[in-house]
């Protein structure tokens, strides 16, 4: 080797390594940032690119939590420092856990780009690993994956980018982010059985708005407003939302709570805040006693100012678990003692809320805009001036007042026959008991009338209306029936799930609806001699009929149903329709004396 040689090798190998470092780096760039930002991976190439991350770091381990109806599997990557996988060993180490979920709406798929680049960013290039360090992350890049594949650049009309996207709901049709309670899609009820075995401590859901115009980027909700246990909302509130708002205006993304206002499209009548239901994501959470955090980007800001405001705040997310872990961890543990203890039972249990009457005033960053009338169709048109910020002073009604509630009994009791609740009770978390014999006893129970069922399907049921009237019945409820003790963690999504009245229960979304049908029948022959019999034997019968008569005019056109309308006022009705067959318990005594002789 010359001496021109040795003076030179130092330099040859420090430019090797740094090709060598350079190729590296490039190789984990995303199809999102090779493309300019422009440009979101298919399913096959996002799977691909997990399963590299996984091969490359003893941080992540790449697995699926089940399969769509077209047969993809339900990705989910599973990041910890440690190299514990289950939630069984994430326990013992006393991390926070926290479930990001991206594309369940996949046209809004910024949190997907997002997370892949923090995920490369913490196991990979080592910028944040600092964040693992008290937390384990279990990342869903796309759950909508039927939906994904249905790629099209005419997807969302009024999103700016990526180029090309998926679709908002799945191949069944079906809106996951409706579906978290009557959990109907294959693809939920895969994401409930990875949710109630993990029970993360803190929930991610990352989607695109719809809406007005305005300067922010990135917009949220989260549930503070008296769905989620009181103390959990009080570390939501102080412990985590106040700290965000400082860290992401930092970061150069200023955030809001995800706009509705009391005019749509019009910023300045003032900003509405809600409790969201437990269909809806955060307001399942919320329920589970877990806080929940809904991301909602600006669908007219580019896609890559989008996808940098989601990692953002999923960073400052995973930051701020981390450093609260321990506070974040006793509040979810004491929100499931107290609904294990039954403090619940007895209360006056909110089932939905309503806007009460309290506002404060809010700067908010907005846009100029004209409100015009159309001359194409003759309503409103908001036309809006992105290039003309303005801050303007509005008021935000940012209070709930319960719209519907119940009190809450010590146990439900849910015959066997009614397989589909029980099992997706228990897909839930909820725990069920079985009896053992045959119990006959009085239970609260109700009766309803004025059933009526929605003209179109809505999320694949035909939801329902109804009066219903609580009543006190004595029956006897067979071996098998599901006690549901509400002395138990789950005993929130119980509730929603078993009263009638609540928005989401499986009465409204016609798990029941076989209870409402006659299923006997009477001949005209026979019940025309019955009629004047009971008539003659009751004069107030008489009246009743001569009522409904003068007030009915299709019952008086209808002979049919005329011989019906006695039919039902005779014996042999069925008493059972419209009955309610799950039963509530408020004796906890009754309760005790029946754990005893349980399956």
């Amino acid at each position: 080797m010359t001496s021109l040689l040795r003076r030179m090798l130092p330099v040859v190998l420090l430019l090797g390594s740094t090709s060598v470092f350079a190729a590296h780096t490039d190789d984990w760039i995303t199809t999102y940032e090779r493309s300019n930002y422009l440009r979101t991976p298919r399913y096959k190439e996002t799977v691909a690119y997990c399963k590299r991350l996984a091969s490359a770091s003893p941080w992540i381990h790449y697995t699926s939590f089940g399969v769509s109806p077209q047969g993809r599997d339900l990705p989910l990557l599973i990041l910890d420092k440690n190299g514990n996988f289950t939630p069984e060993a994430v326990r013992q180490t006393g991390n926070a856990v926290v479930l990001i979920q991206a594309g369940i709406h996949s046209g809004e798929i910024d949190g997907k780009d997002a997370g892949l680049m923090l995920a490369r960013d913490i196991a990979i290039h080592k910028k944040y690993a600092s964040l693992l360090d008290h937390v384990t992350v279990l990342f869903n890049p796309i759950f909508n994956v039927d939906g994904h594949e249905r790629f099209s650049k005419y997807n969302r009309i009024n999103q700016n980018g990526p180029e090309e996207m998926g679709w908002r709901v799945t191949a069944q049709n079906l809106n996951l982010n409706r579906d978290y309670l009557k959990a109907d899609a294959p693809e939920m009820q895969a994401w409930l059985r990875l949710y109630t075995r993990w029970l993360p401590e803190f929930f991610v859901d990352c989607h695109v708005t719809d809406g007005a115009d305005y300067q922010y980027t990135v917009t949220y909700a989260l549930e503070i407003f008296g769905n989620m246990d009181p103390e959990l909302t009080r570390w939501t509130r102080d412990e985590y939302l106040a700290p965000l708002k400082r860290q992401m205006k930092q970061s150069g993304f200023p955030i809001i709570r995800y706009n509705a206002y009391r005019r749509r499209h019009d910023p300045k009548s003032g900003l509405v805040s809600w409790a969201a239901g437990p269909r809806f994501s955060e307001g399942y959470t919320a329920i589970q006693n877990r806080p929940g955090l809904l991301i909602e980007t600006h669908m007219l800001k580019p896609y890559r100012k989008r996808v940098t405001g989601t990692y953002e705040m999923l960073r400052h997310t995973l930051e701020l678990v981390g450093t609260t872990r321990d506070d974040l961890r006793r509040a979810c543990r004491d929100a499931d003692a107290r609904c294990a203890s039954g403090a619940l039972v007895g209360t006056n249990f909110p089932l939905s809320f309503r806007l009460g009457p309290d506002s404060v005033m809010v700067d908010f960053l907005g846009v100029k805009y004209d409100v015009v009338k159309s001359d194409l169709t003759g309503g409103r048109w908001f036309q809006y001036h992105p290039d003309r910020p303005v801050t303007w002073r509005i008021p935000y009604f940012n209070t709930q007042v319960p719209a519907i509630t119940a009190t809450l009994p010590e146990a439900y009791l849910v015959p066997p026959e009614w397989t589909r609740v029980i099992d997706r009770l228990q897909l839930h978390g909820v725990a069920v008991d079985r009896l053992r014999t045959p119990v006959t006893l009085a239970v609260s129970t109700v009766r309803f009338s004025g059933a009526r069922w929605a003209q179109h399907p809505w999320e694949g049921r035909h939801r329902m209306s109804f009066t219903a009237r609580d009543t006190v019945e004595t029956r006897t409820y067979p071996a098998g029936t599901a006690l549901i003790d509400m002395h138990q963690r789950a005993a929130r999504v119980a509730a929603h799930i078993l009263e009638p009245n609540a928005p989401d229960s499986y009465v409204a979304w016609g798990f029941f609806d076989t209870i409402f049908e006659q299923k006997e029948y009477v001949e005209s022959y026979v019940m025309e001699r019955l009629a004047r019999k009971m008539l003659a034997q009751n004069p107030n019968l008489r009246d009743d009929f001569h009522t409904a008569i003068a007030s009915d005019s299709a019952l008086a056109a209808n002979p049919g149903a005329i011989i019906n309308w006695f039919y039902r006022r005779s014996p042999w009705w069925d008493a059972r329709i419209g009955a309610y067959p799950v039963g509530r318990i408020r004796d906890r005594a009754q309760v005790r004396h029946l754990l005893s002789a349980v399956q």
